[in-house]
């Protein structure tokens, strides 16, 4: 039993200190249990039983839903949602994602906040991508506003059924549907006015979102023909400006040997002009995806349109035979069968056009095309494609499909006809079948951190409940308490809780302590239920790590997070929340 507790302080002082990455530290506390286990056969552990965890249904859902949501974000399925709730305050993006995080904590209150998370993931991830806010400081205050939305009635998490259910087994039948409401309102509430207003100041503006503000805020160098039937052909302007093209810089409207330039006074567009653009990455997608607007994307979309077109950087190295020359899109298209898009020139934004503006060394070519072409182009000396910068365009039609895919899921899960596990694998199943992902990215968005974190915490809390550690330590601490007064016993409870579900999982720590709890209930003569809350709310205070519960291992991906961030931010919401319910739940509940 000792050498699992010391096993298990290592790896929760390697986790928060990050002397080495997560996948390590996981990978060499399993290695110490296998060792111990072997060594020492009387802790009745074996190998078999350590690696259950990697294929616990509670990893396998995380995963699938992982995969599901990414689903949603490649096919923008929510972006129309995000958009309404950008037009509330657009001069204001904080209003919009607070009351983001507000409506995701009172839904957790009825249904249950796992799905509840896979709901507002992708839309928040939209709404900060379009007013470019980092996901970093946003995300976590998602999980922890869902869960602590999920303290207040008994449908609010699996745990809070688990726990009732228990109670019920042991003739406990007072634990109702508002039991714990008013106190479990009172902790979501001040502890929501910390992760709504503190939180985001504290948490790390993590280097993955850096990179994805850098490459959102590139200005490229484009141009759009408007050839008969084009959708842009009787654009007007209002107020010097085209209202379709708010997104875009247009530098330039070149009609035959005529060039205006901005303001525009009295503009409408004909079929033959040509727009000098300077534009975003981001705004590009968006104008190829909604509204066609590059006209030549046809010719690489014949075979596989359903399939999308993938964007790509290219870089003009300085002995490429391309310096000196203009962009000859018809040459691309012949040779390599891509489209050039933009250029990136950081000395200036010229307002020529493509084929006027001579190539130097170190620009940067935005191209699309299949993922073929792509494969065709490694290795050219006179371009180097820029391989990470890849992402793919998927047709506005998939969102339909994700939506309704996504909301068959989600509707399963919440009405509990089955295991959350059967409808997150369908779900994830049906999202690469049909298209709204492939396989190459469907892998992408497992993050291999939380396979590690999950499989040896798991291993973890078996080895420390096969020894008695777990029993050893809250007997310990009750026993400590039974002179004390059932107010300080009902504080104690709630901090020994809150502590073991940071490495246990909350449903396991509320297996482990309702008993518990109602024995020494018995044992001082006194109402079950405030000491049975106190567990209930103690296991929902899981926000000191990401282990605690699977909606704070959701987003530990989504917002590039480490083990230590929630340390950081987790630790004081935990105390904010023990110290509400010291003060207010013993006086609701009269002892």
């Amino acid at each position: 039993m000792w050498l699992i507790f010391a096993t298990i302080g290592g790896a929760m002082l390697f986790y928060a200190t990050e002397w080495v990455p997560i996948e390590l530290t996981s990978l060499g506390a399993l290695v110490a249990l296998i060792l111990i286990s072997t060594l020492l056969p009387q802790t009745g552990l074996s190998a078999e039983q350590l690696l259950i965890g990697f294929a616990n249904p509670a990893l396998i859902t995380i995963l699938a839903l992982l995969v599901i949501g990414q689903g949603l974000i490649q096919t923008e399925a929510l972006a129309g949602l995000s958009e309404k709730l950008v037009r509330l305050w657009p001069d204001n993006p904080m209003r919009v994602v607070i009351l983001a995080l507000i409506i995701a904590g009172a839904a957790s209150a009825i249904v249950n906040n796992t799905p509840v998370v896979i709901v507002f993931i992708p839309l928040l991830a939209s709404l900060l991508a379009k007013r470019n806010l980092p996901a970093s400081k946003f995300m976590m205050p998602l999980s922890f506003m869902t869960i602590l939305g999920g303290m207040t009635t008994v449908l609010g998490s699996s745990t809070n059924l688990l726990a009732a259910g228990i109670a019920q087994q042991n003739g406990i039948e007072s634990v109702s549907f508002f039991s714990f409401a008013i106190p479990g309102l009172i902790m979501a509430i001040i502890g929501g006015i910390y992760v709504l207003f503190i939180a985001p100041r504290i948490m790390p503006d993590n280097a993955g979102d850096t990179i994805v503000k850098q490459n959102r805020n590139r200005q490229f160098i484009t141009e759009i023909r408007l050839s008969y039937g084009h959708p842009l052909i009787g654009e007007h302007t209002v107020g010097g400006m085209f209202p379709k093209l708010t997104n875009l810089t247009v530098r330039a409207v070149q009609r035959g040997k005529e060039r205006f330039l901005p303001p525009f006074d009295d503009i409408t567009l004909k079929s033959g002009d040509i727009l000098i653009i300077a534009a975003t990455r981001e705004a590009l997608t968006q104008a190829l995806r909604d509204w066609h607007a590059f006209e030549d994307t046809g010719s690489i979309n014949t075979q596989e349109r359903e399939k999308g077109v993938m964007l790509c950087e290219a870089l003009v190295p300085p002995s490429s035979r391309l310096i000196g020359y203009g962009v000859d899109q018809s040459g691309f298209m012949a040779q390599h069968n891509v489209l050039i898009l933009g250029m990136e020139r950081r000395s200036r934004m010229p307002r020529q056009l493509m084929s006027e503006i001579r190539l130097e060394a170190g620009d940067v070519l935005l191209i699309a095309g299949q993922p073929s072409a792509f494969e065709k182009m490694r290795g050219l000396q006179d371009l180097i494609v820029i391989e990470w910068s890849a992402s793919e365009v998927k047709p506005r039609g998939h969102a339909l499909r994700a939506l309704i895919i996504f909301f068959l899921t989600v509707a399963t899960i919440a009405s509990g006809i089955s295991a959350t596990v059967v409808p997150a694998i369908i779900g994830a199943f049906f999202m690469i079948a049909s298209g709204c992902l492939n396989i190459r990215q469907a892998a992408r968005s497992i993050d291999r951190r939380i396979i590690m974190l999950v499989g040896s915490s798991i291993a973890m809390a078996s080895a420390m409940q096969s020894t008695g550690g777990a029993e050893f330590v809250a007997n310990g601490v009750i026993a400590s308490l039974g002179t004390s007064s059932p107010a300080i016993i009902m504080s104690g409870l709630f901090l020994l809780v809150a502590i073991f579900t940071s490495f246990l999982s909350n449903n396991a720590t509320a297996v482990l302590f309702t008993p518990i709890a109602i024995a020494a209930a018995n044992s001082l003569n006194v109402d079950p239920l405030p000491l049975i809350v106190a567990v209930i709310l103690g296991a929902n205070a899981s926000f000191a790590s990401p282990i605690g519960y699977q909606t704070n291992l959701l987003v530990m991906s989504a917002g590039h997070y480490n083990f230590r961030d929630f340390f950081i931010v987790g630790i004081p919401l935990v105390i904010i929340v023990w110290i509400v319910f010291s003060l207010f739940a013993p006086y609701y509940y009269g002892v």
